[in-house]
């Protein structure tokens, strides 16, 4: 991909300002630039050194990004993942992972409006939680609680060009 990025970087962006009105967002260009700087050493690193056995480390600096950048988008989510599991969720609970995509005529609606997307996310969780009541007491719970943990990923938020929502929404 960097490849890919590298080479077609200047062509891409000529072709979307001239075919789309405005162009693209300056945070997507943004990120694109960040990505292709990410881990060379040209662009800054950081040195670590052992007194014990006088072996140096040299660390290239990352983007940080979490759209275009692979490395850095994927060590984000794990990192995110682990803290979670971790920090977060309870020991011996079942649990399950869903996956809300929206239509397209949505998407960017709550793109752009905070406030749609969050009642979309809110809409979603309570029907996921409306239909584990039932079971629940058919299975003798008769006060079961449900928990949530969101990531809403969207069109576009500050400088990343994601917006990410972490909330836990007990019931």
């Amino acid at each position: 991909m960097y490849g890919l990025v590298r080479e077609h970087l200047t062509s891409f962006l000529a072709h979307a300002r001239e075919h789309y009105d405005g162009g693209l967002p300056k945070y997507v260009e943004a990120e694109l630039r960040a990505f292709l700087k990410c881990g060379l050493f040209s662009e800054g690193f950081s040195r670590a050194h052992c007194d014990a056995c006088g072996h140096d480390l040299l660390v290239a600096f990352s983007c940080k990004s979490r759209t275009a950048c692979p490395s850095c988008a994927g060590r984000r989510m794990a990192n995110t993942a682990a803290a979670i599991v971790d920090r977060v969720l309870p020991d011996n609970v079942p649990v399950r992972q869903y996956v809300l995509t929206l239509p397209y005529e949505l998407r960017r609606l709550a793109a752009f409006k905070a406030d749609v997307l969050t009642a979309i996310g809110r809409i979603a969780v309570e029907a996921i939680f409306a239909s584990y009541r039932p079971r629940a007491k058919r299975n003798g719970i008769e006060d079961g609680q449900c928990g949530a943990i969101n990531f809403a990923v969207s069109g576009r938020e500050g400088r990343g060009g994601r917006r990410r929502r972490s909330e836990r929404l007990p019931r």
